[in-house]
């Protein structure tokens, strides 16, 4: 009985299979559209950024890759989320993600938010440990702001954490565009399915 009930159940979410990549993409779509827009609003400075050895990122070619990841970002979260050629999209904007990751990020280890709790935080694991003094840092801070200033209006929208700039976030978007790229924009959900439908249609 409950074996013929779950595999009924399991049969019954394949019609609807295309939600969870729906969200995927509603997820993504405003994250990389925001990332896009920042840089192309402020292109001069990410061109700068790109290329300065000293305090950017020494990349050849800075104007080039400043405007394919500008492009990549902006235009791909256009069509993400109108799930338009949503396999094709994911790997310029899965290449973005990882040179972040190797040129911007994994220098500061795993974690985005400095949290000296976290598994990932031990001076052993892939970065100098650093977070394990945001305690005291944190403590610190709100030290200065309770004496120097309104400590209760300064977090009113939430507590102050210390940015550790980890891979975890990009490394996140990757693997939810990877999920994108083998499964598609979702069957009922997306511009995709509906073209391919449009076009079966039309050689039949």
């Amino acid at each position: 009985m409950l074996t013929s009930v779950y595999y009924g159940t399991i049969s019954g979410l394949r019609h609807a299979d295309g939600i969870p990549l729906l969200l995927l993409r509603l997820y993504l779509a405003p994250v990389m559209i925001q990332a896009g827009w920042s840089k192309a609003t402020a292109f001069g400075n990410i061109v700068d950024w790109f290329g300065n050895p000293e305090w950017g990122l020494g990349l050849p070619f800075p104007e080039l890759l400043a405007l394919l990841a500008t492009a990549a970002e902006l235009g791909g979260g256009v069509l993400l989320l109108i799930g338009l050629g949503t396999r094709l999209v994911t790997v310029p904007l899965m290449i973005t993600m990882l040179v972040a990751m190797v040129t911007v990020h994994a220098q500061h280890g795993w974690l985005a938010i400095a949290d000296a709790s976290s598994w990932f935080a031990d001076g052993t694991v892939y970065f100098d440990g650093s977070v394990l003094a945001a305690p005291e840092k944190l403590a610190a801070a709100n030290a200065l702001l309770e004496k120097h200033g309104d400590i209760q209006w300064l977090t009113s929208s939430g507590k102050f954490v210390i940015l550790n700039n980890g891979v975890e976030f990009a490394a996140t978007y990757f693997i939810m565009l990877a999920v994108l790229l083998f499964y598609g924009g979702g069957r009922f959900v997306s511009a995709d399915d509906v073209l391919a439908r449009f076009l079966a249609k039309k050689t039949e």
